[in-house]
């Protein structure tokens, strides 16, 4: 069996190379020439920890290569998996769907022999029964095409592991469930494409992973409601940040309390600066987006408080930057840590760090940026603000520190550090993974969201 993969950004390049390491010959495409000619280098054109050292191992051996040509493609594989992305369409909160749909179309268009597509982009509920249907008409005669839907759950900088060890697998399939009057869901297309797909993943299987088999529209909303779970966690947390610093509780001592829960738990109770990136913002949007389509408003109505608490917490932050320095912003030199939405990322996109940083900058202050991994994305998307090239490069001189991105080289940095570097012995930590006593001990002004200066 052969393996395509059907664009290559993050979630692309980290299946192709995974598959590739489970054993099959893979071949990956997109109609970026410049992303395959990177990729078939061995150059990851992002960060993303152990997918580079996996890429170079796969494409020397030879069981990894990558073209722009459909017509290869076609040829080649026996499961197609697609994996483009569907960003916020222009002017509305719904997904585009453009790139999913030509992907669908231009492969079924170049099958030489019966295939399955494999649906692994996030996607409206309703689109996976439209897109078997847009297959089956563009497969050329004789060629029997058609479609699983298998949702990704992947976390950036851990992306390997989540493919290769995902903590559960679902697959949605054309006839079951509900939908027995679905003149073409025939029972015996569920049963074949199950085998397919058990004989892809049957390196998980035997490890016991649970595999979750469903219908399309269930595994449709599995990944949008996970995201919307996950951003309701933090942003719930992060509302609850605003009372604690108000009254002078401790926003972290509460998570840790209500966390010991099991029914809630302590993962995404973590106060701070909220959530970004290119998936929790974007997904919950797009549910709400279809959810209105639906004319059910109403029952995703959380979302846009959820939403709206998220961005507060941008403005909130800049807030508490401009009090600690005085009531203005303006002409002070201020040192942003992180640029990246998430520590082992060089992810900017609707990242809270770099929008904070931007916002600081727009309102005169002298900003200086420095990620471990995230500058050039960053600079690409907000050249105006000065981007260095290490921590004392950051800290230098400046009259407040701002931690907004956990990597472990903020986390770990020490208030003996940093004193001979900075003017002004002031500290917010945005992500609360610092220990205020340390710093407080060493002569800092040590402020935290969610607890009171």
């Amino acid at each position: 069996m052969k393996i395509t993969v059907l664009g290559t950004g993050y979630l692309g390049a980290t299946h192709a190379a995974s598959m590739a390491e489970m054993g099959f010959e893979v071949l990956g495409l997109d109609v970026d020439p410049s992303k395959v000619e990177a990729l078939s280098a061995g150059v990851l054109p992002f960060h993303e920890p152990g997918l580079a050292e996996l890429l170079k191992k796969h494409v020397n051996s030879g069981r990894l290569r990558f073209t722009s040509d459909y017509a290869e493609a076609g040829a080649f594989g026996d499961v197609h998996f697609v994996g483009v992305g569907t960003p916020q369409r222009p002017g509305s909160y719904a997904a585009d769907m453009s790139y999913v749909d030509s992907a669908v179309a231009s492969i079924a268009r170049h099958a030489q022999r019966d295939a399955v597509i494999v649906g692994k982009s996030t996607v409206p509920v309703g689109s996976a029964r439209r897109l078997r249907e847009l297959a089956r008409q563009n497969a050329p005669a004789g060629v029997q095409v058609d479609l699983v839907w298998n949702p990704e759950f992947l976390r950036e900088g851990h992306g390997v592991e989540d493919t290769l060890r995902p903590d559960r697998m679902v697959l949605g399939l054309p006839g079951h469930g509900a939908h027995h009057d679905d003149a073409a869901a025939d029972p015996s297309d569920d049963q074949r494409l199950e085998a397919v797909m058990r004989e892809v993943y049957a390196q998980q299987l035997e490890a016991q992973i649970p595999l979750i088999i469903t219908d399309y529209e269930t595994a449709e909303l599995v990944k949008v409601a996970a995201n919307s779970f996950l951003a309701t966690k933090i942003s719930f947390i992060n509302s609850l940040s605003e009372l604690t610093e108000a009254v002078g509780g401790d926003i972290r001592t509460l998570a840790d309390a209500i966390g010991m829960d099991d029914r809630i738990g302590r993962k995404f109770l973590n106060a701070g600066v909220g959530f970004g990136g290119g998936c929790l913002p974007k997904d919950i949007r797009a549910l709400r987006a279809r959810a209105s389509e639906l004319g059910l408003d109403q029952s995703v109505r959380f979302l846009v408080e959820i939403d709206d608490i998220n961005i507060r917490r941008r403005d909130h932050t800049v807030g508490v930057v401009t009090d600690m320095l005085g009531g203005s912003v303006m002409g002070k030199q201020v040192a942003v840590l992180g640029a990246a939405f998430k520590p082992e990322s060089d992810d900017v996109r609707d990242s809270p760090a770099l929008d904070i940083a931007a916002r600081l900058h727009s309102i005169g202050a002298d900003v200086h940026v420095y990620d471990p991994k995230a500058n050039a994305n960053a600079a690409k998307r907000y050249p105006r603000v000065d981007y260095v090239d290490s921590l004392p490069q950051a800290v230098a001189r400046a009259e407040v520190v701002v931690l907004l991105t956990e990597w472990e080289e903020f986390r770990s940095m020490t208030p003996q550090q940093l004193a001979p570097l900075v003017k002004s012995r002031q500290i917010l930590d945005g992500r609360n993974v610092l220990d205020p006593q340390q710093w407080q001990e060493q002569g800092w002004t040590y402020r935290a969201l969610g607890r009171k200066g």
